[in-house]
């Protein structure tokens, strides 16, 4: 038992996870989420780094307390709250609110940050899950070459590049609204990143159409959208979802967890197609 626990304990799973296993504990009139999981190397995945960030998070505002944070399992306070869809964080309503909790978090976060930190370079990721998925013998491997090779590209368009804190998981199911305030919860992939990447991954996890995408830039930056903006935006847009391919597409191959991986590396591939095409016109 773990030294938080006061007494006899209510175990029950929560669902959503594509990393992790999640469980609601109940404690007496106290509830918690705990999340199971240990280091995924073959993600870029490090515990030290999600519980850092977690822990930065918390003092930042941004996440939920965190109580535990050893052995695999991290331990946060629950919150009494809505998770977020992808057509809540399209709405204007949602989104005037979202912008400012991701400035918050590029912002503060390094204020609140101790020990080592990661960073998280996407076009590195992607070059290492060609590797990873090459040396698994994938089904997939007659696509690699072809995203490779798209990947230089849409590097060195994407720059020059600004480093800010970033979550690098913008999902909706990682916003939940309590009624007063959002939060921003699931930090396994935080770190230094561009802030272009977090607004990529924000509008491709939740099928932003055009003007919502250059209004979310237009009130991110304060300022209109220009040309070489739009087109360094759109090359980490790409990337962000070429990125999510391939980490699905290892998933299949590795992930113990009980889900079926490959609907959503079909999902994924075709957004990014959709996505590359409007690049190439830009």
């Amino acid at each position: 038992m773990m030294p938080l626990w006061c007494g006899p304990i209510d175990i029950t799973p929560l669902s959503g996870g594509l990393t992790n296993l999640n469980f609601i504990i109940t404690d007496g009139e106290k509830r918690y989420v705990l999340r199971s999981g240990g280091d995924a190397p073959e993600h870029n995945l490090m515990r030290f780094g999600d519980i850092a960030a977690s822990h930065a998070a918390e003092r930042a505002g941004l996440s939920p307390k965190v109580y535990y944070a050893q052995n695999g399992m991290t331990v946060i306070d629950y919150i009494e709250s809505k998770t977020l869809t992808e057509a809540d964080v399209r709405s204007h309503e949602y989104l005037q609110k979202i912008i400012p909790l991701m400035q918050k978090c590029h912002r503060d976060m390094p204020q609140h940050f101790t020990g080592p930190a990661l960073i998280f370079w996407v076009f590195h990721a992607i070059r290492d899950y060609y590797r990873n998925l090459l040396s698994r013998n994938t089904p997939y491997a007659g696509r690699l070459p072809d995203y490779m090779a798209i990947n230089a590209k849409l590097e060195t368009a994407a720059g020059p590049h600004d480093i800010v804190f970033c979550h690098n998981d913008w999902l909706a199911a990682n916003i939940l609204d309590d009624g007063t305030r959002l939060w921003l919860i699931d930090w396994d992939y935080g770190g230094f990143n561009t802030p272009l990447f977090d607004l990529g991954g924000l509008a491709s996890n939740n099928s932003f159409d055009a003007k919502t995408e250059n209004w979310m830039l237009e009130n991110y930056f304060d300022s209109p959208v220009t040309d070489d903006l739009m087109r360094r935006y759109h090359a980490m847009k790409c990337a962000s979802l070429l990125r999510e391919v391939l980490w699905s597409m290892l998933s299949e191959l590795t992930s113990e967890l009980d889900i079926d991986y490959a609907p959503y590396t079909l999902e994924q591939t075709g957004r990014f197609e959709r996505a590359y095409d409007i690049f190439l016109q830009s």
